[in-house]
């Protein structure tokens, strides 16, 4: 039987296109900064008192803290209502209200960049949102019936409503998205607003943390769950994280606010830049609701720096989530070290502001910037004996003038929520 020579014959394969290489993502620029913390109404004053390691935490002068077992908190060191318009901070729970003055100082900042509004999204993350609003607006409803409980109620209790809020006075179209991730929220937010630039959503990105949840209810909850420190006769000496004396966190308010944008889009402008938001990662325990796993964290920092295109050696600082709790200091500085190794200098500036909840990450973002960019550390406050199982090089006494070439802030939160970021220096 005859063959098929045409059939038979192998036909030789299709040359395979070499692939196209995959450019690298265009940098993501910080090139605006906003805060009111219980340091300072605005970045410079609160950047000087950390560097001073001053302290924000007082005692609480209002009656209703009389019979609590915790009378301290880190509380702001501005009124919102000496700075907003009166009309509108009415309508405004105090954490929206932070939340805006952090924005516009952010935005002022970074020049006020004219971008398209299709292409602006504002994240703006929360652990509690209008917590004030819905327990003060309960009380008005108990006491003295429906007709008496405010029309703004609801959009000053949402907790959306900062980042609502600072979307409508920017006219930011491209998304206005609130991480509500506990402790971890700001730097949560920080993180997406990277993914959306990365992304080709945005341009430019309104990014941070606000919260303001000091009321008789958070600091009893946290006062039996043991977590709050009761050193109500020395407040300033309360938070003292990694301090073998520590006995928990000082609950704190405040908001930080952070511009990231697109480089090519800040290079059109000319526009100055404080640092490169180079990586990060955000990553979940599924361990417990309130106690940490070291795990976890280790994942989101190792994440981070990988994304940075940076080895753990580059890490020079570490802003440290550092509470002031026994084991969550542990914990962190367990992951720290299996994560990086024990070489970055390590700052925890709770010791001077408290712990701002929704609002810490950010304000960690803040401070480690500004570190990274004017080449000096904030000391830890209160750091008179170090718990040896810390085994980090962490700043105490007084700021310390060093240069590092990258920087990463750590945030973590109940229900086992890590978020990393790693900061380098502006081009």
């Amino acid at each position: 039987m005859g063959t098929d020579n045409h059939a038979s014959r192998a036909s030789a394969p299709e040359p395979v296109p070499a692939p196209e290489p995959v450019p690298a993502p265009e940098p993501v620029l910080v090139t605006g900064l906003g805060a009111t913390t219980p340091l300072g109404g605005d970045v410079p004053s609160t950047w000087a008192a950390m560097l001073a390691g001053d302290t924000g935490v007082r005692p609480i002068g209002a009656d209703w803290a009389a019979g609590l077992p915790v009378r301290i908190a880190g509380q702001l060191a501005v009124e919102p209502t000496e700075v907003l318009d009166r009309v509108l901070a009415r309508r405004l729970d105090r954490c929206e209200q932070v939340a805006l003055i952090a924005a516009r100082e952010a935005w002022a900042d970074a020049g006020r960049p004219e971008v398209d509004g299709e292409r602006l999204a504002v994240v703006i993350g929360t652990g509690t949102g209008g917590a004030l609003t819905m327990l003060g607006q309960d009380d008005v409803l108990e006491a003295s019936g429906v007709r008496k409980v405010s029309p703004h109620t609801v959009p000053m209790l949402m907790a959306n409503g900062p980042a609502a809020w600072v979307s409508i006075e920017l006219g930011a179209r491209a998304g206005a998205h609130t991480p509500v991730s506990a402790c971890a929220s700001g730097a949560e937010a920080i993180a997406l607003g990277l993914d959306l630039i990365r992304l080709g959503r945005a341009d430019v990105v309104v990014a941070g943390g606000a919260e303001a949840c000091v009321c008789p209810l958070t600091l009893a909850g946290f006062a039996q769950a043991r977590a709050h420190s009761l050193r109500n006769d020395e407040p300033g000496r309360a938070s003292r994280p990694f301090d073998v004396d520590r006995d928990g966190f000082v609950i704190g308010e405040g908001a930080a606010v952070v511009v990231l944008e697109r480089a090519g889009f800040a290079a059109a402008r000319r526009a100055r830049a404080h640092a490169v938001l180079a990586g990060a990662a955000v990553t979940s325990d599924a361990h417990h609701i309130t106690a940490a796993a070291s795990e976890g964290q280790v994942r989101a920092i190792r994440r981070a720096v990988s994304e940075s295109g940076l080895s753990p050696l580059d890490i020079g600082l570490v802003h440290a989530h550092a509470t002031s709790t026994q084991l969550g200091d542990l914990t962190e500085a367990a992951s720290v070290t299996a994560a990086i190794g024990t070489h970055p200098v390590v700052t925890a500036t709770k010791s001077m502001t408290g712990h701002l909840f929704g609002a810490a990450g950010a304000l960690g973002a803040l401070a480690s910037v500004l570190a990274l960019r004017d080449g000096i550390v904030p000391p830890t406050r209160n750091l008179e004996r170090q718990d040896p199982a810390v085994g980090l090089d962490v700043v105490a006494g007084a700021a310390r003038r060093t240069r590092v070439g990258a920087v990463l802030t750590n945030a973590f939160g109940f229900g086992g929520h890590n978020a990393s970021l790693v900061f380098t220096p502006a081009p």
